[in-house]
């Protein structure tokens, strides 16, 4: 039996508006890594011709020559994996404690963890600076890396998920007088794989794009991260005289977040399916 052509058309004419979304979406994209390879003389006049001669890798070339620039991808490395890494196994247990156990003031208390979304980091900014400048740590991993280990969103997404596992597999497990660190180790944890790649994704990209705080509390330039060292080389005059410059800093920071979706994105649909079972 034929389809409806009604339909067919429907889904011709939807499928239609996302590509047309998609190209809208990507365009800015597709301009920035243009322009990146473009000759900033060129760019002082020209900045409507995107795919044609003249084409140059100086841009990059002149990023790779910053003498700090693999200190500051180490450093970006470091901190991002380090938030990353603490903010799992807090997130983890934290919203295992929530969906499994029960405690007194359970409620009040994630309630007051999820009252941490409505805070601005620009609220506590403060309050931050002056609490590691007393503990004297400040240029140090452990101030680039501690104030964003509260993650009161990783925290409600663990727990979300970790409601949608059946608790069949849990109380098979207690019958066999197996303990909860033992429960949460060898059976939660494996079958939550897609949240925490999730989590991990998207605490990655915060802390690699991060700027306001390394700002802060970076001051020395062997401690500053990538998007920090990026900016610190911007002359005053960059957007009318380094417009291809400004283009490949974009490009040189943002690929190793691109190529990172790029392999994990099946996760991120598994984990928000999964948040939505009850």
């Amino acid at each position: 039996m034929n389809a409806n052509p009604d339909r067919k058309l429907g889904d011709r004419l939807i499928l239609g508006a996302v590509i047309v979304l998609a190209l809208l979406w990507t365009a800015p994209l597709i301009w920035v890594f243009a322009l990146s390879f473009k000759p900033n003389e060129y760019l002082l006049t020209h900045t409507d011709v995107l795919f044609s001669p003249p084409f140059t890798l100086k841009n990059y070339r002149d990023i790779l020559g910053t003498s700090a620039v693999f200190q500051w991808i180490v450093n970006s490395i470091i901190v991002s994996l380090g938030q990353t890494f603490f903010t799992l196994v807090l997130c983890s247990l934290a919203g295992y404690g929530f969906a499994r156990t029960e405690f007194p003031g359970k409620r009040w208390v994630f309630a007051l963890v999820l009252a941490g979304l409505a805070v601005p980091e620009q609220a506590i900014v403060i309050p931050l600076h002056r609490m590691f400048a007393e503990w004297e740590l400040h240029n140090t991993y452990s101030a680039l890396i501690l104030p964003r280990l509260a993650a009161p969103f990783g925290v409600f997404l663990m727990t979300q998920y970790f409601k949608a596992i059946p608790k069949d597999i849990e109380e098979a497990a207690l019958l066999d007088n197996a303990s909860r660190l033992k429960i949460f180790w060898r059976i939660i944890l494996p079958l939550s794989i897609p949240a925490q790649a999730t989590l991990g994704i998207f605490t990655f990209l915060y802390a690699w794009n991060d700027y306001l705080w390394p700002l802060i509390s970076a001051s020395k330039p062997e401690m500053y991260t990538l998007t920090l060292g990026l900016a610190a080389t911007q002359s005053n005059f960059a957007q009318s005289e380094g417009i291809g410059y400004l283009m490949s800093q974009a490009v040189f920071a943002g690929l190793p977040i691109f190529v990172l979706y790029l392999f994990f994105q099946k996760y991120i649909v598994t984990a928000v399916a999964g948040t939505t079972v009850r």
